[in-house]
């Protein structure tokens, strides 16, 4: 492990938490950021970073990612997986538990924490994942951010799709509730309806956005019958914002992917399979009602929901083509780029990709650029425009749905707990992120 020592990087486009962009200075030590002024004069630090003409934002955590290990590696694991968070300015991410074993034990949750601690370049926390069966696992487990509830697009022990199981589990304990709302009736309902089409375009047919709504209704009830704290994951439709719009308790939060939000029906023409995911996007309708419902705050951050497939997987014939896309090396660009284009600000995407995260799942000192809070920070370029190149991806399933988008704000150097761990194109494998606390 590389010594902590001092950092200072100057002439930086400072986000300040109060969404202010201040010109100045950031001097870290043993992991802090120690102070943040116009200029700061201080005896030689170890390392000093010139970010003329650069924007400093709090280091992106993405909290939705499927990185694979164990099990699945072929598609990625935790080391390939957090050399492409480090190259998209993602410092912290939260894991999902369908790996293989399942992620539904204190035993199996140690395992991932352990793993995470061997090869991670950035910070890491896993979820526990509900069954009908593992409900002291869901009381004790820990450390995690919450209890990960498949109600849908799932099969096996994670999916639990029935009133009396999701009801158990809501009614005991005061932990966070994540869930991915689709309802398995409709979808097993419709997938008989159109069997026989090979047209991935119908997925979005089949998982329609009612097999959604109905889901997130039925979560909001039972979160609102037990005062539980709900989090709704990759909201993808109209229905869902207009549904939370109307009635959404103070302890409920929900999350949009960059996917939902940019990328619609119309791509399954120019990329097929690779624009299938759960929950499918939708139309250009859906994208611009969920625009608005982030900018109103009725959705409060934003997640990749990274689940990367090879190539080979994702060139089956659909329904066999699996659902899934990476994101963790575009979504921070993406976002920036939107706000290039005059859709949000830059201190909206520095608050959706990261303030609002740390907040919504207690992580203590994250999310913002502060004496006292954490050294994890990333450098972008606003200026300078480079496009998606498949051969650039550190994803070890070397693909984006973005492929050919010319995008902007692409990190120049991400710093993990006051380490450079990415700059300029080069990796420092030798950083190892730190597992995630929850209040």
């Amino acid at each position: 492990m590389p010594s902590l020592e001092s950092l200072l990087i100057r002439h930086a486009h400072i986000i300040l938490p109060n969404g202010e962009l201040m010109l100045g200075d950031v001097l870290t030590h043993d992991r802090q950021i120690i102070e943040v002024a116009s200029e700061i004069s201080t005896t030689t630090p170890t390392t000093v970073i010139d970010a003329q003409g650069l924007t400093l934002l709090p280091g992106v955590i993405d909290p939705q990612v499927h990185f694979r290990e164990p099990g699945l590696e072929h598609k990625e694991d935790l080391f390939t997986a957090s050399c492409a968070c480090a190259k998209g300015g993602v410092t912290s991410f939260l894991e999902m538990p369908n790996t293989r074993p399942l992620t539904t034990t204190q035993q199996a949750l140690d395992d991932k924490l352990q793993r995470a601690s061997n090869k991670c370049l950035v910070n890491y926390g896993f979820f526990i994942g509900a069954t009908t069966e593992n409900l002291p696992d869901l009381l004790l487990a820990k450390p995690t951010p919450g209890i990960k509830i498949f109600m849908g697009s799932m099969h096996g022990q994670l999916l639990v799709d029935q009133d009396a199981a999701l009801e158990a589990i809501f009614a005991q304990g005061n932990r966070l509730i994540a869930v991915h709302a689709e309802d398995q009736s409709r979808i097993n309902q419709r997938r008989q309806e159109f069997a026989g089409i090979h047209d991935p375009a119908v997925h979005s047919q089949i998982q329609d956005n009612q097999a959604a709504l109905l889901a997130t209704k039925l979560a909001l009830q039972l979160s609102q019958k037990y005062q539980r704290r709900l989090h709704i994951l990759h909201m993808s439709t109209a229905e869902e914002a207009e549904l939370l719009r109307q009635d959404k308790p103070s302890w409920v939060t929900a999350e949009v992917t960059p996917q939902h939000l940019l990328l619609n029906t119309s791509a399954y023409e120019k990329i097929g399979t690779l624009a299938q995911m759960n929950p499918p996007l939708r139309s250009p309708h859906d994208n611009q009602v969920l625009w608005q419902a982030l900018q109103d705050g009725v959705i409060d951050f934003i997640a990749t929901d990274h689940a990367p497939h090879t190539l080979a997987e994702k060139a089956q014939e659909y329904p066999n083509s699996p659902s899934g896309m990476p994101g963790v090396e575009t979504s921070l660009a993406l976002m920036l780029t939107a706000a290039t284009q005059g859709r949000c600000t830059v201190a909206q995407v520095a608050n959706w990709m990261s303030t609002s995260v740390a907040k919504a799942y207690g992580i203590a000192n994250k999310g913002a650029i502060a004496p006292g809070y954490d050294a994890d920070l990333v450098l972008v370029d606003l200026n300078t425009f480079r496009p998606v190149r498949r051969e650039e991806l550190l994803t070890k399933c070397r693909w984006s749905p973005f492929e050919g988008w010319n995008l902007t704000g692409w990190a120049v150097t991400t710093i993990v707990g006051g380490q450079i761990v990415y700059d300029k194109g080069q990796l420092n494998t030798e950083v190892r992120g730190r597992a995630l606390t929850f209040s």
